[in-house]
């Protein structure tokens, strides 16, 4: 019983999860992050997301058994490996599905059918996307995309339209790295789309979606005014410094920003660690620091100056 509930939770892959934070975006960046009965539809938004991702990462891994049992490392997954029966799969799918969508309806209407909209992406992805060449980078971005616009159809608050820019464009860098890293690592073995692609047009939507990142979030911090108020250290400010409140203090996240992508850049053409960005992310400790340290820059500038 211990073994199959171990090979539960490694099949819902909870280290996903992470994603859907990008639905706390909305919020944070509008000056609403304290502000509780956002903060609580936000919770819940993301829990709706973490139990559709889930449903839809078993979906993936039964749609795809033969392809993962192929795979040097996609083999060792529960249901490839034989450790999750695939009707106990099917169950816990359905039910994910359902507890997730009649969550999203309890939430709002609008909610409800963007969810909807995010699981349905997510089941052609398996079913067709990801077998398409340019297809299947653009559903990876697009369910990023989604994740943020979700936040703010919860919350009722906007994101701006540079930062939304800038989320696409970084999931298109992610997802074109991911790519290169299956390619260089799999090819079309376990990934039919891959025999589509070269290593050098896949370096190239690399290049240039990581520099579409970088100019979009300059363009953000530059032109977009963060919320305003009234703390002890604004009031500060304003007493002696007057002039200090008129500058554009978010362009101080901008190296963290450089700092991220290079870093990135680095695991996935040095290390070729590129197929799992969840991993990167919540496991090299310089792009964790650089993470930690631009969150706390960004909540330091937006709610305290």
């Amino acid at each position: 019983m211990k073994d199959k509930s171990v090979a539960i939770i490694e099949a819902i892959r909870p280290n996903q999860w992470v994603k859907n934070l990008s639905i706390f975006a909305a919020i944070i960046f509008t000056g609403q992050l304290f502000n509780f009965p956002c903060l609580w539809r936000s919770f819940w938004a993301f829990v709706t997301f973490c139990l559709l991702s889930s449903a839809s990462y078993l979906f993936n891994d039964l749609i795809d058994l033969d392809l993962d049992r192929r795979h040097p490392v996609k083999r060792q997954r529960p249901i490839a490996a034989g450790r999750l029966p695939q009707s106990l799969a099917l169950e816990i799918l359905f039910f994910l599905t359902f507890l997730g969508l009649v969550l999203a309806l309890i939430l709002s209407l609008s909610f409800f059918f963007i969810s909807l909209t995010f699981f349905l992406l997510h089941l052609f992805y398996s079913l067709v996307f990801k077998k398409k060449p340019l297809l299947d980078i653009l559903a990876i971005s697009a369910s990023f995309l989604i994740r943020v616009i979700a936040g703010e159809v919860v919350s009722s608050f906007h994101v701006p339209i540079w930062l939304l820019l800038t989320t696409l464009f970084l999931a298109l860098f992610v997802a074109s790295a991911k790519r290169h890293a299956e390619f260089l690592r799999t090819g079309k073995e376990t990934r039919p789309a891959l025999a589509r692609y070269r290593e050098k047009l896949l370096d190239f939507y690399a290049s240039t979606f990581a520099t579409a990142t970088f100019l979009s979030y300059a363009l953000f911090t530059f032109l977009e005014e963060p919320p305003s108020f009234s703390t002890g250290l604004s009031q500060f400010l304003l007493a002696n410094f007057p002039s200090a409140l008129g500058r554009k203090w978010m362009m101080l996240t901008i190296p963290f920003v450089i700092a991220g992508i290079m870093r990135y850049g680095q695991l996935i053409y040095e290390r070729k660690e590129g197929e799992a960005p969840e991993k990167i992310i919540t496991k090299d400790k310089p792009l964790m620091a650089v993470i930690l340290g631009w969150g706390m820059m960004v909540i330091l500038i937006i709610y305290l100056i």
